[in-house]
């Protein structure tokens, strides 16, 4: 399996186990749908007589306090889950987002600078070349004092673009 595959699959299969923790969140902190129907009230039914140790190791509880305790932790801790999940999610995509990128970073920075140091390589060449053609003035006399001033120019700039072809091409390597 190729890398653009295998990136679009993990990125698929990490966004949709991200809206399933989400959606099982929702559901945990959700009301209940259906109503609790409250029993009617019944009187009191008097307790056997027990013994004072009894009494001591088994307090009176209500069954639906108890379970309201019961239900209570139970959301709480599945909301310190569900965000628990949701920042190591969160964290997970970030290193996710870095190992994927920082490649095409590196690449692109790459490929730019070898992309201009070869257009200040043709200017090099170009002014070079005109130069070479004017290098008979560079000896000319005062009255042609102009055609003096073009060839240095030409050697200043072929110069110049040779110099920023090197140092990207340099650049480049060196990344």
């Amino acid at each position: 399996m190729d890398s653009v595959r295998f990136g679009r699959a993990l990125g698929f299969g990490a966004r949709h186990a991200a809206k399933a923790i989400a959606g099982a969140v929702d559901a945990a902190t959700a009301p209940n749908p259906t109503p609790v129907r409250k029993p009617a009230p019944q009187p009191p039914r008097p307790a056997p007589p027990a013994s004072s140790t009894q009494r001591a190791a088994q307090p009176a509880s209500d069954p639906i306090a108890e379970a309201a305790r019961t239900a209570a932790h139970v959301t709480i801790q599945a909301r310190v889950k569900a965000r628990e999940t949701s920042r190591n999610v969160a964290r997970g995509s970030k290193r996710f987002g870095d190992s994927v990128w920082s490649p095409i970073k590196k690449l692109s920075g790459v490929l730019w600078l070898e992309i201009t140091g070869s257009f200040f390589g043709l200017f090099a060449l170009f002014a070079g070349q005109a130069a070479w053609t004017h290098r008979a003035d560079f000896h000319s006399t005062p009255i042609n004092h102009d055609d003096h001033l073009h060839f240095l120019a030409f050697v200043a700039m072929a110069a110049v673009f040779g110099y920023f072809c090197i140092s990207s091409f340099v650049r480049a390597y060196r990344k």
